[in-house]
């Protein structure tokens, strides 16, 4: 008769096959049927899962991001995460990881043991954001004319169409957000992505400082720039579409109260007055 720790013995060889194979053994010493346990979740609901949080964590991302571009949040409104988790239907957690998103593209400013707030691009700020755009923007329109297809050129002229249908709409929300996505849809177009994502960054900014710094939409983006712009691209003449992009760019900046002073109060010139 066996004694029992011989057959303990025994056994111990499958035993440790078995957790050898959770450990990424050979799939021979794996058993065909392995139970997986209902509070462990397998690696296919694992994916699932985080791809579900990272759709809903895009979805809340862009309705903020168009709520801004369309200037229905104005430049420092508070982003409360409670109140948004409530909105929105999610934790405050996932809320966080959106705003610590716009807070990296500087769309929003976080403070410590104040909240999130909409960005107020300052004075000099804006001046920096259409320096650099002036340097982008054109190398934006060669690479786009240098890969040009019928396609981009269609592309561009169907989003120039809806932009002068929300003009005759007079709808100044659809008017503000297509403005801003003409752009970024060139640089998209372009085909580099950091472009593209640089792009879409300063465009953001630029429509926070238009509502800063008051210009009027008429004003800062006139109708028919954008509609020249792509008459340039699709003809291929570069040196054209370079000089009407940067005039674009100059009368939007032209546009802009950027000339005023900084908001500081001197205090002594009050109190002593």
């Amino acid at each position: 008769m066996d004694h029992p720790s011989h057959r303990r013995a025994a056994r111990a060889p499958e035993h440790a096959g078995t957790v050898a194979a959770g450990r990424g053994a050979p799939l021979a010493r794996m058993r065909p049927s392995p139970i997986v346990s209902p509070t462990m979740p397998s690696s296919a609901s694992k994916s699932s899962s985080r791809a579900e949080r990272e759709n809903t964590i895009d979805e809340i991302y862009e309705k903020v991001y168009v709520a801004i571009l369309e200037h229905r949040l104005h430049p420092g409104t508070k982003l409360g995460e409670e109140r948004l988790a409530d909105i929105f239907g999610v934790s405050r957690a996932r809320v966080r990881e959106v705003l610590a998103r716009l807070a990296h593209e500087q769309i929003v400013e976080l403070y410590p043991q104040r909240g999130a707030y909409v960005a107020r691009p300052t004075i000099e700020q804006a001046r920096d954001v259409f320096e650099a755009r002036r340097l982008i923007e054109p190398a934006v329109l060669r690479r786009l004319i240098d890969t040009l297809t019928p396609e981009k050129v269609a592309r561009l002229r169907q989003h120039q169409e809806l932009e002068s249908d929300a003009r005759r709409r007079d709808d100044k929300r659809a008017v503000i957000r297509l403005s801003g996505e003409f752009h970024t849809l060139a640089a998209e177009l372009a085909g580099n992505s950091a472009l593209a994502r640089s792009m879409r960054e300063l465009c953001m900014l630029t429509c926070l400082t238009i509502f800063l710094y008051d210009a009027p939409t008429a004003t800062s983006c006139r109708h028919d720039e954008h509609r020249l712009i792509v008459d340039a691209v699709a003809k291929r003449d570069v040196a054209k579409a370079e000089k009407l992009m940067l005039e674009h760019l100059d009368h939007i900046e032209g546009s802009l109260k950027l000339d005023q002073q900084s908001g500081e109060v001197d205090l002594e010139a009050i109190f002593r007055s």
